[in-house]
């Protein structure tokens, strides 16, 4: 059997991993990306076979509509010649409308119904949906797919991810071990969901004055947007592009700083002390929040005041309690693998 799965984003990314893992080794499988700085970076990192095709649009919705013509012109090619019988992607509109038009089954994962544009554009095309179980069903079904095509988990995405292996010996940006540790991860700014808002640079200019003595590091994502953070950080914080694997980074942080998105939940299910400030409000981010795992907050004075609180707090209470709500969740890949054999 042959399967084709199309990765846009690094969460897919690493999720993809572990799904190419637990297939057995009898299905021939081909992974498709576009050229996405974020992606191809990690692909690297993690040694990952890619085929690009196509680019990421930016911003702008002339070129994101530009950018999914020419990517589908271009993968609906490769897809001919490749023949699969399964397309597997998370809610892609390219594979949606092709795997569509030549009459391929498409198992879709997703997690993020606010992604309003590309529900309508993949939901309605699709044969089944696996979602954490969360998320109400109609959540899913007022976008066009029935509610028995709905296959929920009980778990959300990151347990998947933070099981990754990470190579350890790969040196970190802080500067000095003995110090403490703030990784703060700055929010996406070109996907089609996200309202600007700029909550993050009052938190960063607060944490950067009241603890300039620890390790501060922004993660940034695009060059423009670096380039203004350091502008605003000087030389009281480090700002880097995703150069290495975020597990691997947050496996020596003491705070983890998040927009509410894929390392916030990462962070959240490995005991990280975790704050949200929100930037796109989701079911994962208010699961997270109910169990306990994250404190959600956009005041600087109070996120400063809350850094201070965990700084003090005793070790492993994030820990144990991360530890037991994981222990609790299944493996959404093998209601994939039981989907694929029905």
């Amino acid at each position: 059997m042959k399967i084709w799965i199309d990765i846009l984003t690094p969460k897919q990314l690493l999720f993809s991993e572990s799904i190419i893992e637990k297939l057995d080794k009898k299905y021939e499988i081909l992974c498709t990306s576009r050229e996405y700085v974020e992606v191809k970076k990690l692909a690297k990192i993690r040694n990952f076979n890619l085929k690009y095709v196509g680019n990421h649009g930016g911003n702008d919705n002339n070129r994101k509509l530009d950018a999914s013509i020419d990517r589908m012109d271009k993968l609906s090619r490769k897809i001919k010649v490749f023949r699969p019988d399964i397309v597997i992607s998370f809610c892609s509109p390219e594979a949606a409308r092709i795997s569509f038009g030549l009459g391929i089954k498409h198992i879709v994962f997703c997690d993020s119904p606010h992604a309003n544009a590309v529900m309508r554009l993949t939901l309605p095309l699709v044969q089944k949906l696996l979602a954490p179980d969360i998320i109400p069903k109609k959540e899913f079904s007022k976008f066009g797919i029935d509610e028995k095509n709905i296959i929920s988990y009980k778990a959300i995405d990151a347990v998947v991810t933070i099981k990754r292996k990470v190579n350890e010996k790969i040196s970190l940006p802080f500067k000095n071990n003995k110090r403490k540790s703030i990784l703060i991860r700055v929010e996406e700014e070109e996907a089609s969901y996200v309202l600007k808002s700029n909550k993050i640079i009052p938190i960063i200019k607060k944490i950067i004055n009241e603890f300039k003595e620890e390790n501060i590091v922004i993660l940034g994502r695009y060059t423009k947007q670096i380039k203004n953070l350091q502008k605003i950080a000087g030389q009281k914080a480090l700002v880097v592009k995703m150069s290495l694997d975020g597990k691997h980074l947050l496996n020596h942080t003491d705070v983890f700083i998040g927009s509410g998105g894929t390392m916030t939940a990462e962070s959240a299910l490995m005991g990280i002390p975790t704050i949200s400030y929100n930037a796109v409000p989701n079911i994962v981010e208010n699961f997270l929040l109910k169990k306990k795992l994250i404190k959600r907050e956009t005041d600087p004075n109070k996120i400063s005041k809350q850094i201070k609180k965990i700084f003090d707090s005793t070790k492993g209470i994030n820990q144990n309690r991360a530890k037991k709500i994981v222990g609790q969740m299944e493996d959404p890949i093998q209601k994939l693998i039981k989907v694929i054999k029905e």
